[in-house]
């Protein structure tokens, strides 16, 4: 259609599609477009109106009359001078960087691309107006100190669930479903992390395979669901409807749902890459670009473009998309994907960031749980206890060392101590709380805690890229055997490792995150990157679920909770005098029961070690032996009387008298006891 019909004049604010007084508001924000056209669709034609402005950024108009179910798409005029960041193209139907609702199957083509002049809208995705529903009931905060994540993909945890429905296995309601909030609960988790559900696209390369990004980490619609982990994949407003009801479930269960967020890149990709939303309504204000070059994006993702948070539009879109997801779909929290772009200046990152002050003040946002994944791959790019205060990092630090001391012996007790106390080099400069640290030993991204015992390499050929894709020096080990095996000594050997590494996980000081399937021993047959497999590979295998390492973990969630000295969110103090009973307090020894000197802690050659942790005003104290060793080690406790807590061999039995001055603990081990008499 070539010419545009009147539309009246309506506010810049909200931005995006809000139904109001007998009719619908759109306001759309473009620093540099000299014109946009709002353009309406039905089953036989495409109409357009100009919009007013700009006012402050900010294009506008009031459609009259108009009732949910509209479906709309806008057209930018502008420059299309590349070198001066600018790639404005008419010809491009552009999605609402705030649509609520999408519809229509994207397919990958060359009307897509930025230089090319055929006009997409036939074959482009379009925004669909609806109703926002009455804000959704909250969950009180679980206390920081008593959270345990389970990170997990909404259609892989349920897709093979027999106690689920065949018909809503892999969706938002068979996550909802009693048998999968039973198995939560009755392990212990407190909080659910999903991996995006945010609307995504799959990239080009991956459909040229025949495969998905089955992790889902490529949105283009922010406030939109994705649809399909829905029952009804081709209805938006049910499927919102759909996740909705699951959060209220998991809520009724006192279970927190978290949502990891990728604000950091779109599909539109590099300055070569489609033109579907944001680089068309204005690419210089809703990217970084290269400084040096304004044709190039800067890509400090890996995926071709960096969205430009330090605008100050861009910051409001992603706080409205947040605050969205918290006021309208009850979510508790977010996990942020390369987070330092959030922060990012023109040159470094910055935790005073005008993204993270902005934060801070929301009367809404500043409530909810917010972790980063503290690193993305430009310069600078490693920010691990360096965000704000009120944060939670993802601790690979953590993951690393408790590999290494368990697997390999490729790190020392020295280092082991350190992250078992929650990193206080890292966090506690910063006014952090321990709890700043979450710990995890494997999550999406890596070896299932079953593959790096069983594996001593990673098997990525099925992703099609010749097995060059994952980390390479991850730490594994497969104790004499490549993958699966019938040999019972080294499937005895796996089996006591990965019950050490899960006790010193849920034991640890800090926020622990358990990735989901380890509790059951699920594998993915040694692929340590499988984000582009929606098959059996990435779906939970619940008919070979380890019955006894599910009961072994969620013992270890049990004691967690019952004892709060192993779950405070106090600094320990190493000096704390005896007359202030309520200071928690570390002590090291060596398994002789001498004090730890500073040599022995960077020994390679001796590894085992303990701790008794104490005080807390609980009257009760804890003994941690560690013996990462192939034999069995004999440590000397503090006399008094010690009952055992946990035994990660499964081999000691708990009603036997334990002699202080010679307690073998078994190879392989960690070893807890408890105590409530004076010890000396």
């Amino acid at each position: 259609m070539s010419g545009s019909r009147c539309l009246d004049e309506g506010l810049p604010y909200p931005l995006g599609a809000q139904i109001r007084d007998g009719g619908v508001n759109f306001a759309v924000f473009s620093d540099h477009a000299e014109r946009i056209e709002l353009c309406v669709f039905d089953d036989r034609s495409e109409t357009r109106f100009a919009l007013h402005g700009p006012y402050g950024g900010v294009f506008h108009g009031f459609l009259e009359g108009t009732v949910t179910g509209l479906i709309y798409g806008f057209r930018a005029y502008g420059s299309a001078d590349a070198e001066r960041g600018h790639r404005f193209n008419p010809s491009k139907l552009l999605l609402d960087p705030y649509a609520r609702a999408i519809v229509g199957k994207h397919r990958w083509d060359e009307a897509h691309l930025g230089a090319n002049t055929t006009d997409n809208a036939e074959i482009a995705l379009k925004a669909m107006v609806v109703a926002d529903p009455p804000p959704a009931p909250r969950l009180r905060r679980i206390p920081d100190a008593e959270a345990v994540i389970y990170e997990m993909h909404v259609k892989g945890f349920t897709q093979t669930l027999e106690a689920v429905p065949e018909s809503i296995r892999g969706t938002y309601a068979g996550l909802a479903h009693p048998a999968s909030v039973a198995h939560l609960k009755q392990l212990g988790v407190t909080s659910v992390s999903l991996l995006p559900v945010q609307y995504r696209l799959d990239e080009p390369a991956l459909i040229e395979r025949g495969m998905t990004n089955y992790w889902g980490y490529n949105t283009l619609g922010f406030f939109a669901v994705e649809p399909r982990l829905s029952v009804t994949p081709n209805d938006p407003e049910a499927t919102r409807a759909e996740f909705r009801s699951m959060v209220e479930r998991l809520h009724d269960a006192g279970l927190e749902v978290l949502m990891d967020v990728v604000y950091n890149h779109t599909p539109e990709g590099n300055e070569n890459g489609a033109t579907l939303s944001f680089r068309g309504l204005d690419n210089k204000s809703w990217y970084r670009l290269d400084r040096n070059d304004l044709s190039r994006a800067e890509n400090l993702t890996g995926c071709g473009n960096t969205l430009n948070v330090q605008h100050p539009r861009v910051t409001q879109f992603v706080l409205d998309s947040l605050r969205y997801w918290v006021e309208v779909m009850g979510i508790d929290g977010f996990r942020f994907d390369l987070a330092p772009v959030l922060g990012r200046t023109a040159q470094h990152f910055d935790r005073n960031a005008a993204f993270f002050i902005a934060l801070k003040q929301d009367p809404v946002l500043s409530k909810v749980r917010l972790i980063s994944e503290p690193w993305d791959i430009g310069s600078d790019g490693y920010q691990l206890g360096n965000f704000p205060s009120e944060w939670f990092d993802w601790n690979d630090k953590f993951r690393d060392a408790v590999r290494r001391y368990w697997l390999d012996g490729g790190t020392t007790r020295g280092e082991l101590a350190r992250r078992f106390t929650a990193s206080s080099e890292l966090f506690r400069a910063g006014q952090r709380r321990p709890t700043a640290s979450v710990n995890f030993i494997s999550v999406h991204d890596g070896f299932t805690l079953m593959d790096m015992v069983s594996y001593s390499t990673k098997h990525n050929r099925a992703n099609g890229e010749g097995n060059r894709d994952g980390r390479g020096d991850e730490p594994c080990a497969n104790f004499g055997v490549e993958g699966e095996t019938n040999d019972v000594c080294v499937n005895q050997v796996r089996d006591s490792v990965r019950r050490a590494m899960m006790a010193t996980l849920l034991l640890a000081q800090g926020t622990p995150m358990l990735c989901a399937g380890d509790e059951i021993g699920n594998s993915q047959d040694g692929n340590n990157n499988p984000y582009c497999l929606d098959s059996e590979t990435t779906w939970l295998n619940w008919v070979r679920a380890d019955a006894a390492f599910f009961e072994f973990v969620s013992r270890l969630l049990a004691l967690r909770r019952g004892e709060p000295l192993l779950r405070h969110n106090q600094w320990f103090d190493e000096c704390a005098e005896a007359s202030d009973p309520t200071k928690p307090t570390i002590t090291w020894r060596s398994p002789s029961g001498a004090a730890l000197r500073a040599e022995d802690w960077q020994s390679r050659q001796e590894r085992a070690f303990a701790c008794i942790i104490a005080g807390g005003g609980e009257g009760k104290q804890f003994f941690f032996a560690f013996n990462p060793h192939s034999e069995p080690i004999v440590f000397r406790l503090a006399s008094g009387v010690w009952s055992l807590a946990i035994d990660s061999s499964l081999s000691m039995i708990a009603d036997v008298a334990i002699d202080p001055n010679h307690f073998a603990v078994p190879a392989r081990t960690l070893v807890v006891l408890r105590s409530q008499s004076p010890l000396t």
